[in-house]
This record gives C-alpha cells, structure tokens and sequence, in this order.
C-alpha cells in the first residue's frame, strides 16, 4: 500500500462511517468547534487493526501524516497516531523528529495531544532513543499542545524513575507561567501523579508556585489531596 492508497483508504472507510449523533456526544469534550467525521470506536479501533494486519509500514504511515494530520476531521490525524502506536518496535530518534514536526501539520487539541504524550513519546524515552533534555525545545514551542505534552510525557517515566520527579520541577517550571489553559491541565496533570509519588518535595514545590501559577494549575494537582491540605494551596487574600 502506498501512502495515497492509504489516505484514500482512510477516507473512504470514514465517509462510509460517519455519524452525526457521535459528533454531538464527542463535541461537549473539545472546547470550541469540533470538526469529526463521527467514527464509532470499536469500528475505528477495528480498522486501524486491519491497516496492520495489511502490513502497512510505519515509512507509509509518515509519508501520510501531512496531509492526515491537516484534515480538519479529528478522525484522520487520529488514524496517524494509532498506526503509529502499533509499531514501537520500529521507534527511531529520526521517527522523535518527525513527530516533533506533526505538531505544526495538525496537532490542535488536547485529545491528540495526550494520546503523544501518554502512548507513543513515553517509549522513546524507555528505550533510551531520547533524553529528557531532548524535550527541552518544545517547552518554549510557540504549538500549546506541543508544550503540553511534555508534563504528559513525563507522568509515565517518573512511575518508573522516582529519582527523576524533583530535577523535572525545574525541569518543568517554565510551564507554571504558561498563558494557556490546555497547557495548566498538562502541568497540574503531572503535579497530581508526582504528589502521589513524592508529596513533600512536590508540595514545596507548590507553594513555591501557589501566589502567581494559574489556579487551575493547583485544581488538578491538589484534586487527591484532603480538605485541609488543599488549604495550603490557597493563594492569599490581598
């Protein structure tokens, strides 16, 4: 299969299975306009395993991904990452680049963003193809959903890194100014999994931050934590 073969494939096959009602029910979880073909998920899921059984390669899929990945339709960039979810094994520090590169071609919201973060970057970083430090560039990536990614990414390594959690605060502080609100969910996300993991370093941490980060930034990282100790979080009356 070519990788015009495989765009028309994908495609045809969301044309066929588009549904109007499943755009509605998905659209109350992406702020603003969604743009979907409407695909039910094990349907989706069902395709993606029968383009692998095909042995489509993952060279194919790259040579598809611009022009997927700029389809308004949710669906075609997600084909993109689930394809390439399904070849790990095939991972190299040029694969890291190009996906670096994606981000301009069509990642534009939280979904597409974290299915990176959470499923395909995280292996990059376990198979030693990249270092932390690797991921630097993208905190200043003028993308929000590329910045985004990087605390996404990093959840998965500190549950097998416990050392890394206190150098990526550093790491990582440049988010806690960040202007945008997808960026404060990926932040505070991490601060919740590394409070569970470290709470002391994490809540000194905190209350470094607790006068001048986003509120909602604290929202999602106190969100386990008690009553009472939420109350330390709170930024003071002026």
């Amino acid at each position: 299969m070519t990788s015009k073969e495989l765009i028309e494939d994908i495609r045809a096959f969301c044309r066929a299975n588009a549904n109007d009602e499943l755009v509605k029910k998905y659209s109350r979880y992406f702020k603003g306009d969604y743009c979907a073909y409407g695909i039910d998920r094990t349907l989706f899921e069902a395709k993606v395993k029968e383009l692998v059984e095909q042995q489509v390669s993952l060279n194919v899929i790259t040579e598809a991904a611009p022009v997927l990945l700029a389809a308004p339709e949710y669906e075609e960039p997600s084909f993109v990452l689930m394809l390439t979810d399904k070849y790990k094994k095939q991972y190299s520090r040029e694969l890291f680049d190009t996906i670096a590169s994606w981000y301009d071609l069509g990642i534009r919201n939280w979904a597409h963003a974290d299915i990176l973060g959470m499923m395909i970057l995280p292996v990059f970083l376990e198979k030693g193809i990249v270092t932390p430090d690797d991921f630097r560039p993208w905190l200043s990536a003028a993308n929000p959903f590329q910045r985004r990614s990087v605390p996404v990414t990093f959840i998965k390594h500190i549950k097998k890194h416990h050392e890394a959690i206190e150098p990526f605060f550093a790491f990582l502080e440049p988010l806690m100014s960040d202007p945008i609100r997808e960026v404060h969910q990926g932040i505070g996300w991490y601060l919740r999994e590394a409070w569970k993991l470290a709470p002391e370093p994490t809540e000194a941490f905190l209350l470094k931050w607790k006068e001048t980060a986003a509120r909602l930034i604290f929202q999602y990282a106190c969100e386990k934590m008690t009553k009472e100790k939420k109350e330390l979080f709170r930024r003071s009356k002026k």
